[in-house]
């Protein structure tokens, strides 16, 4: 019985491992090599006659004046307003999303019955539609001479121009864009919670009001954190939503920074340079999740 078991022990310490490896070479493949790609181009000091930067793919070979000199821009410079711009939009479009998202989640988790699959249907049909598509929508509706403008002037209002750099546009688009990306996780996280721990509540003659802020958001705090981070992760990197909903350099995020240094312009080493900046920003909110869930992990047990 005892050899039984040391074999079947053996045999699942091969499986998992055997499982893992398509998943490992894809992640190397498509993650840590093209991000090595990005270091080498950040901290390449060689340029060549186009004025473009040579990889440099020996570390033994890093220069680190570039990225110096993109973290004193960002700090203190140019870059600066972007960054500013950047953490503005973000906040915004994710306190939308908690007032949008939450509401929603809650009721598809504990409320919808047997319309959640419709519900749930709902929220992910955005996806069936590509996001390029969803926004050029947008266009069409705050158009100057579109229907958001037709309906306002129908009570006396004059037309707004909603394309031409106006923030409030962005930020309700990012919202928009990513609100899928906040319901899913946290509809995951309150569905999970116990019920008799909601009617044990009500029974100790707590009402819904109380029993939400004390029972229920408290539970939901790991999901709701989950759903933040996985929607700030895209939306911080965004490039594209501004770009078609404003066009204006008043709205530049600092994807479209890194956009224009990359495809549009010779110094490539300079958005190298802020792409590797974005990733340590938001490493920084990775680490803080990781922190706070296994905190979380070790209070459950």
């Amino acid at each position: 019985m005892a050899d039984r078991t040391l074999d079947h022990d053996r045999a699942a310490r091969r499986l998992w491992p055997a499982l893992a490896l398509p998943g490992t070479f894809w992640l190397i493949a498509l993650f840590l090599v093209p991000f090595y790609a990005v270091m080498a181009v950040a901290f390449s000091g060689y340029i060549n006659v186009f004025g473009e930067p040579i990889p440099a793919w020996n570390p033994l070979s890093w220069k680190f004046d570039t990225f110096t000199q993109v973290l004193s821009a960002s700090v203190t410079g140019e870059y600066r307003a972007v960054w500013i711009r950047t953490g503005t939009y973000t906040v915004a479009a994710l306190a939308i999303c908690v007032a949008v998202g939450y509401p929603v989640a809650y009721y598809t988790a504990r409320l919808a019955g047997k319309r959640r699959g419709l519900v749930l249907a709902l929220i992910l049909a955005p996806w069936w539609i590509n996001y390029i598509t969803r926004m050029l929508a947008w266009v069409n509706l705050l158009q100057d001479d579109g229907y958001v403008n037709k309906t306002l002037g129908i009570f006396g209002v004059a037309p707004i121009s909603w394309l031409s750099g106006n923030a409030f546009t962005v930020v309700l688009a990012l919202a928009y864009g990513y609100l899928p990306f906040f319901i899913i996780p946290l509809f995951a996280s309150l569905d999970r919670i116990d019920q008799r721990l909601l009617e044990a509540s009500r029974d100790l003659g707590v009402g819904m009001v109380r029993t939400f802020l004390h029972v229920t958001l408290p539970l939901s705090k790991i999901g709701l954190v989950t759903a933040m981070v996985i929607t700030a992760l895209p939306l911080t990197g965004d490039y594209y939503t501004n770009a078609i909903v404003s066009g204006s350099p008043n709205t530049t995020m600092v994807g479209n920074q890194v956009e224009l240094f990359l495809l549009q312009g010779p110094q490539k080493n300079l958005g190298a340079g802020l792409v590797l900046l974005l990733s340590l920003v938001l490493m920084f909110f990775m680490a803080y999740y990781l922190v706070l869930t296994q905190r979380a992990s070790r209070e459950t047990r």
